[in-house]
C-alpha cells in the first residue's frame, strides 16, 4: 500500500522535472537563435546597399566632313562671255568648257583633266544620260571633282522651240542631274549659243548662269586631229585673259586636251576653276 503510494507521487514528480527541464531547453534554444536572428538582422540592415555600376555610354556624334567653300575670285562679262577677275584674282586665265556630255570619251578627259589638275565644266545634254550606265558616268565625272553644267536635253535650238519645249529641255536635265549628283548645275550653255528671252528668264529662276563662249575648233574638219587642235586652240589670236574656251566629248579633242592644257600654262595662263565663279545664290 506503501509503495503503490509513492509510486503515485513519484510518476507526476518525475514527469513534472522532465517537462520543466524540457521546457528550460527549449527556452535557451530559442533565446540561443533569436539572438542569432538578432546578429543577422543587425547585419542586413547594417551592410551597405551594393548598387550595380552601369558605364555611362556617350553617344557618338557622326562627323559629316563638309566641303571648303571656294573663294569668289570671277564673275562672268556678259558683253563678251569672258570670265573678268574680282578685286586681286588673277587676271591671266582661262576658263575651260566642254560640251555634249557625257556621250563617249567624256569621264576619260575628266581623268586625264583631273591627272593635270585642270579644272573644267562639263556641259551635259540629258539624252546622254538616259541610262544606268550612263548616269554612272556622270557621277564618275562629278565625283573626280568636276563641275556640272545644263546644255539642254536634246541640243535643240530653243529659238525654233516652243516656250513649252524650251522648258522641257531645260528643266528636265536639271531634274536628271539633280537626282544622280545631289544637286543642280549652276551654269547653262544654249547648244549654238541661241538664247530667247524665255530661255533666259528661265535659267534664271533655276538658279544657273548663263554662258557661252570665246571660242572653240573641234567642230571643223580642218581641226578633227589631235596636234591641229591643239595648236590652234593654243595659238588662236582669240585667246585672251578670261577667255571661255569651247571644247566637245570627242575622240580627237580627247587626244589633244593634254597638249592644250600643257600649252596653255607654257604661256603663263592659270586655269580658273568654276567654284570660284560667281553664280546666282
Amino acid at each position: 500500500m506503501i509503495i503503490l503510494k509513492l509510486t503515485t507521487w513519484l510518476l507526476p514528480a518525475a514527469l513534472t522535472f522532465l517537462l520543466v527541464g524540457c521546457n528550460a531547453e527549449t527556452t535557451e534554444v530559442q533565446k540561443e537563435l533569436g539572438e542569432k536572428n538578432e546578429v543577422n538582422k543587425e547585419t542586413v540592415e547594417t551592410k551597405p546597399e551594393e548598387t550595380e555600376k552601369v558605364e555611362e555610354i556617350k553617344p557618338v556624334e557622326e562627323v559629316i566632313e563638309e566641303e571648303p567653300v571656294s573663294e569668289i575670285k570671277y564673275e562672268i562679262n556678259e558683253a563678251n562671255w569672258t570670265i573678268k577677275p574680282i578685286a586681286d584674282a588673277n587676271p591671266k586665265a582661262v576658263l575651260l568648257t566642254i560640251d555634249d556630255a557625257p556621250d563617249k570619251y567624256a569621264v576619260e578627259m575628266a581623268k586625264t583633266l583631273k591627272e593635270l589638275d585642270a579644272p573644267a565644266i562639263f556641259f551635259v545634254n540629258g539624252h546622254f544620260i538616259d541610262s544606268e550606265e550612263e548616269q554612272a558616268n556622270l557621277k564618275e565625272i562629278y565625283d573626280l571633282g568636276f563641275s556640272i553644267g545644263n546644255h539642254t536635253q536634246t541640243h535643240a535650238n530653243l529659238k525654233n522651240s516652243s516656250e513649252e519645249q524650251q522648258q522641257e529641255e531645260i528643266i528636265k536635265v536639271n531634274e536628271t542631274i539633280e537626282a544622280v549628283i545631289g544637286e543642280k548645275p549652276k551654269f547653262f550653255r544654249a547648244p549654238f549659243g541661241v538664247n530667247t528671252d524665255f530661255s533666259k528668264s528661265l535659267v534664271h529662276q533655276e538658279g544657273m548662269v548663263l554662258m557661252n563662249w570665246t571660242y572653240g575648233y573641234d567642230w571643223e574638219k580642218q581641226y578633227m586631229e589631235a596636234n591641229s587642235l591643239a595648236d590652234i586652240m593654243v595659238n588662236t589670236e582669240y585667246l585672251v585673259d578670261g577667255a571661255n574656251l569651247l571644247m566637245h566629248d570627242r575622240e580627237w579633242t580627247a587626244a589633244a586636251l593634254s597638249k592644250i592644257v600643257e600649252g596653255l600654262r607654257a604661256k603663263g595662263y592659270e586655269l580658273i576653276d568654276p567654284k570660284t565663279i560667281k553664280t546666282i545664290e
